[in-house]
């Protein structure tokens, strides 16, 4: 077939290799930079079958209305890439927030051999060895589940945007939504429309869907205790990472999964959290939360203050807040951190990127500006020497 490709850049250069290694002709265009061979002025003045698009990419651009062949998404053609060369069982994650967090607990109830791929980097199961970098584009799917099918074993997968519809189970992290392509669309409205094809999607709560399996049906969450809702022996665990806004919804999840998948759900009573995702620690006098990902929001930066006060008996809190620049593609707009900041009160706040010059500090708070997070970080050490710091910036972690 004589394939079109668009966007170069989030995935789409690996994903024409792909479609190339199984013999097709395959153009591919930069639609954002416009640095490909090959342009947009001449894929309009060539035939193609099949024009294979990201779901962010605005519907009104010339290639797509200027071509008359169907349109399949990244998602589509990676799930046509793996055919029946899938690992089994393969479960599939996408939501705005929560993914990684989500993601590594049901790889930590898995047994036998496997594979984790997340944004913060792809793992080989038993020891967690670290075997690539962090991409979750459809395309960097495909050299993990071939990975995870070599070897005989699961995948577990962080997916941008909406599900491949190659697992067995998908697993939609949260109701957040926010618009893409060019304001067009609705990201969550995509995500559920790409699981319909699944066996089964598993929901986070607060998402009303038809078709998707509410987590609450499978798990209760009591305090720090989760438990199995239903037939046969009852399973749980506690875990005081529960209490914590961040990890409640996706160790929820993992469990439902668990019971699903027939996995045993007890060793979720040992799960840490993960680096980015409201993980802590000390150093010296200082008490430091961690909250910087790509899912960072207002509300996750006040639970984290929430935490730092509570773990060290209302200290001062130091801020760090924002966004790096053209780090994720949601952003976290000014209003959202303006209404941290002034729900968290701290007694100084660290503002990291371009895009907050308006944002004025509540009366008594300190106010400082940097580039990025490693700058941040820095500057509120060097800032205190007893208290909390909370760190929570958006960026690709």
């Amino acid at each position: 077939m004589r394939l079109l490709v668009l966007d170069t850049i989030h995935g789409g250069k690996e994903l024409a290799g792909f479609l190339r290694e199984q013999g097709h002709f395959v153009d591919s265009v930069d639609v954002y930079k416009g640095t490909s061979v090959v342009d947009t002025a001449t894929a309009l003045h060539r035939e193609y079958d099949l024009v294979i698009a990201p779901v962010h990419l605005v519907p009104t651009h010339p290639l797509l209305r200027g071509l008359s062949v169907p349109v399949v998404s990244h998602h589509q053609a990676v799930r046509w890439v793996l055919g029946n060369h899938r690992p089994m069982p393969m479960v599939e994650i996408t939501g705005s927030r929560g993914k990684t967090t989500t993601a590594s607990a049901v790889a930590a109830i898995m047994e036998g051999p496997g594979i984790l791929h997340t944004s913060t980097g792809t793992f080989r199961y038993p020891g967690r060895t670290v075997i690539g970098t962090g991409s979750i584009t459809p395309a960097a799917l495909v050299p993990a589940a071939r990975e995870a099918a070599r070897t005989g074993g699961w995948l577990v997968a962080e997916v941008s945007l909406g599900f491949i519809g190659s697992g067995d189970l998908g697993i939609l992290t949260s109701p957040d939504d926010y618009l893409i392509a060019g304001g067009m669309r609705h990201a969550l409205q995509e995500k559920v429309r790409s699981g319909q094809g699944m066996p089964l999607v598993l929901a986070a709560p607060g998402i009303n869907a038809p078709g998707l399996l509410p987590c609450g049906d499978l798990v209760d969450i009591d305090g720090d205790c989760c438990s199995s809702r239903g037939p046969g022996e009852p399973r749980g665990f506690r875990n005081r990472l529960l209490t914590l806004e961040g990890y409640r919804t996706p160790l929820m999840l993992a469990a439902a999964a668990g019971r699903l998948l027939g996995q045993d759900i007890s060793p979720l009573a040992s799960f840490q959290a993960v680096p980015g995702r409201m993980s802590s620690s000390w150093e010296g006098d200082v008490f430091i939360v961690d909250n910087s990902n790509s899912g960072t929001t207002a509300e996750g930066a006040c639970a984290a203050a929430a935490y730092a006060r509570e773990t060290c008996n209302d200290q001062p809190v130091t801020l760090v807040i924002g966004k790096e620049e053209g780090a994720v593609c949601e952003g976290f707009p000014a209003a959202d951190v303006e209404a941290a900041v002034r729900e968290i009160r701290p007694a100084r706040v660290i503002v990291v990127g371009d895009s907050y010059d308006r944002l004025v500090a509540p009366a008594g708070t300190e106010l400082h500006r940097c580039r990025t997070l490693a700058e941040g970080r820095e500057q509120a050490r060097s800032l205190v020497s007893q208290g909390c710091i909370v760190l929570a910036v958006k960026y690709w972690r």
